[in-house]
């Protein structure tokens, strides 16, 4: 029997940032959540993958029980929101959102789909977690594969290994000086 590629790569993918330090010890946690729902999530797998959302909305329950506030839904309300800047009586002034937040280990986590790579959701994160409170550990779940149709024929991008690569050259170079660790996970 000929395996496939989807089974005997590792799943999820993960590299911790920067590559000089070993992850703490929850990203096997967060790996792990990602691997228990893998027949729902799989880029590489299904024939068409989820939206960032819905991604979300499945490992939802196991997010909270790690300890993640976790966005609730699409309304305003629903919304996490991590602050940028305070003004007078300390209100926060400037909020960006994310998708989960886990106090204790001051950890950001966004999930990406079809826009990870190409809508360049990738870049964003990266820039917006720079200047997020409390944010000492970004968690950044990029897609293996993103397939779309291209004037009428499938094809793919390598939206993990697009992202490993880009998030690679930032941590590895002298000019660069990142205020927060990455954990970079492939699903």
């Amino acid at each position: 029997m000929v395996k496939r590629e989807a089974d005997i790569s590792p799943y999820p993918k993960y590299q911790y940032f920067p590559s000089t330090e070993p992850p703490p010890t929850f990203a096997a946690q967060i790996a792990a959540v990602f691997l228990r729902y893998r027949p729902q999530i799989d880029t590489v797998a299904l024939k068409k993958g989820l939206t960032s959302n819905e991604v979300l909305a499945v490992v939802r329950d196991e997010l909270v029980a790690l300890g993640f506030h976790v966005e609730a839904g699409k309304a305003s309300a629903d919304k996490l929101k991590r602050p940028v800047y305070f003004g007078l009586q300390g209100e926060a002034t400037r909020k960006y959102e994310i998708d989960a937040y886990q106090p204790e280990w001051r950890c950001g986590l966004e999930i990406e789909a079809g826009r990870a790579w190409m809508g360049n959701a990738v870049y964003r994160d990266l820039v917006q977690a720079m200047v997020m409170v409390d944010v000492d550990i970004l968690i950044l779940a990029a897609p293996i594969t993103y397939k779309f149709n291209s004037t009428g024929r499938n094809t793919s991008s390598n939206d993990f290994d697009n992202t490993l690569s880009v998030v690679s050259a930032i941590y590895g170079h002298s000019r660069v000086k990142i205020p927060y660790k990455l954990l970079l996970i492939g699903y």
